[in-house]
Formats: structure tokens, sequence, C-alpha cells
């Protein structure tokens, strides 16, 4: 019951998913609009043809009296007609997925970078990718033809005709609408059918309860272009859940570390740095720096006029307690 609840919550989710991105829903209509506008010019086509066709196919009723072979004509007709409605409503999504390819593709892609841990898609040209998406829409076409000849057989069985084989139509068909939609995500994680199909087949809950309700939907007129993005989103997050993509860990940066303060870059200088005077590796010193002029101008010990006369020959100072000066008896000195 969880399962069946968590799928129809896939494809609320997806209803929502575009109806928060309006560009891309309005792009995944696309496919749905030209099959649509398609079916609907066949379906014309036969509805006004049927009459000829049926007379084409039943030549010996051409003696026949009226009104028997109108009859047996309008009836042909009629069975023709709805035969084409029946085939189209059967083929319709996977019309649809294989003329949307491209669009349901970057859907896909879209939902999955929105929601974070998007696969790398496979490197397949476009027409393989087309080639593939027909050959297992064929696949799935066939299945969905054997069912519906064995429960249009059952029908026939009184009770179980009537109760039990629509609702088994409509679970079969719920569960193959969800094996067309997923197809697109799940080939971009590069799952075969055979392999889809039994992912789906595990979580049975799961997969009815999306498709099931898409199903009925659809059975409403023009609803199918209006959901088919949603529906795709939905089951791009569905699928989601049945190959969960892991993330690459980031890889660790190759970048060489700073080199050590004292290792001595090529072509600098080998003598340790000087404050004052910066160095590679060594930060430029900002304390207080020696005033220009003469260092012992501010000499507490100097007094007179020679406290600024540097040193004198012999190396002495001039002035101060421990270097006396020689020539101060001196009597020629004025």
């Amino acid at each position: 019951m969880r399962d069946l609840v968590a799928g129809t919550g896939y494809l609320v989710k997806g209803q929502k998913w575009v109806a928060r991105h309006g560009r891309w829903w309005a792009f995944g209509m696309i496919p749905a609009l030209i099959t649509l506008i398609g079916y609907a010019v066949a379906l014309a086509f036969l509805g006004g043809w049927s009459d000829d066709l049926a007379a084409w196919v039943t030549p010996f009723a051409d003696d026949w009296g009226s009104p028997w072979r109108g009859m047996l004509r309008t009836a042909l007709a009629a069975i023709a007609f709805g035969g084409g409605l029946l085939i189209s409503l059967i083929t319709f999504t996977a019309v649809t997925l294989l003329v949307g390819q491209p669009f349901y593709e970057s859907l896909c892609e879209k939902v999955d970078e929105s929601e974070g841990g998007a696969p790398n898609p496979p490197d397949v040209p476009l027409w393989r990718e087309l080639v593939v998406s027909a050959r297992d829409s064929l696949f799935v076409l066939v299945r969905v033809v054997g069912f519906g000849i064995l429960l249009f057989a059952c029908g026939f069985i009184p009770v179980i005709g009537q109760t039990l084989v629509p609702a088994a139509g409509f679970v079969v068909s719920g569960f193959f609408l969800a094996v067309e939609l997923t197809a697109v995500a799940l080939q971009r994680r590069e799952v075969p059918q055979r392999e889809r199909i039994r992912l789906l087949r595990a979580r049975l809950g799961l997969t009815l309860g999306f498709g099931v309700p898409l199903v009925l939907a659809f059975l409403i007129p023009f609803v199918t272009v209006l959901a088919m993005p949603g529906a795709v989103a939905g089951a791009t997050l569905l699928a989601r859940d049945l190959v969960p993509v892991e993330e690459e860990p980031a890889e660790e940066d190759d970048a060489p570390e700073p080199a050590d303060a004292a290792a001595v870059a090529p072509g600098a200088p080998s003598h340790p740095a000087q404050p004052g005077y910066p160095s590679p590796g060594h930060p430029s010193y900002d304390g207080p720096k020696p005033v220009p002029g003469n260092p012992y101008a501010q000499n507490p010990y100097a007094t007179g006029g020679h406290a600024t006369e540097g040193r004198r020959p012999g190396g002495r100072f001039a002035e101060g307690p421990y270097a006396p000066d020689p020539y101060a008896d001196n009597p020629y000195r004025t």
C-alpha cells in the first residue's frame, strides 16, 4: 500500500514540477500535439472512407437486398472506425514518446539536474536512440495486444467478464504505460528493456500507483496532451527511485602545496631575510624604521656642538661620559 501511494505521489510531483517550470511544460506538449494532430487527421480520413472500405471488402453483398446490405456495411464501417480509434488509444503514448524522443530526453535531463545526481547520458547518436525506442515500443505493443486479446476472450465469461476483466484491463494498461514513460529516463541510465520491466514488476505497487491513475486521466479528451510533460517528469522521478544515481566523489586537488617558509626559490638570495626587507617566504617588516640621517644626532650623552659630527678619526665618538674630548684643554682652541 505504501508503494501504491508513493507511485501516485510521483505522478503528482511530476505535474507540480512542470507547473513550476512553465517553459518545460510547453516544451513537453509539442510532441503530444504533433501526435494528436496526426491521429486526428488519420481518423478523419478513416471516418470519411469507412463506407467505401466496407463496400470494398464486401463485394458479395452487392446483390443483397435492403436493409441487410446496408446493415452489414454500416456495421463494418463502425468496426473499422472503432478499431482505428482503439489502436490510436493504445499506440498514442508510444508514438508520442517516439516523436518526442529529443524533447523528453531534454526534459528528463532537466529534472535530473534540478533534483541532483544527474547520470551521464550514454554517448549514442540520435538515430540510434530512435531505433532503440521504436524497437522497445514495438515490443511493448505486441505484449499489450496479446493481453488485450486474452482479456477480450475472458470478457465473454459470465460475471467475471463484466467485473474483473475491466479492472484487469486498467491494471495491465497502467503497468505498460509506466513501462513506456519510464523508458526515456531508464535509457539514460543504460538499463535495457527487459531489466526495466523486471525492475517495475519487482515494485508492482509503485508502478501501478503511477500508471493506473494516468490511464484513467488519459480517458478524458485532451488531458493526454496537457498531462504528458508532467507524466514524463514524474516517470523520471520514479526512475530515480528504481535506479538511484550515486554521486561521484569530488576529485582531490592535485595542486602543489605552498612552499615551506624555509625553502628558497630558485634565483633567490641564500642569505636570511632581514627585518624591513621582504624576501620570498617572509612577510615584509611593517614596524618602525630608522630615521634617515645621523643615528647619533639624538645621543643623550652628547653635549656642545660636536654631537652631530659623527665619528672622529680613531673610531671614537665625539662626546659622552665614556668618550672624553682630548682637545678640551687646548690653549689655542677658540
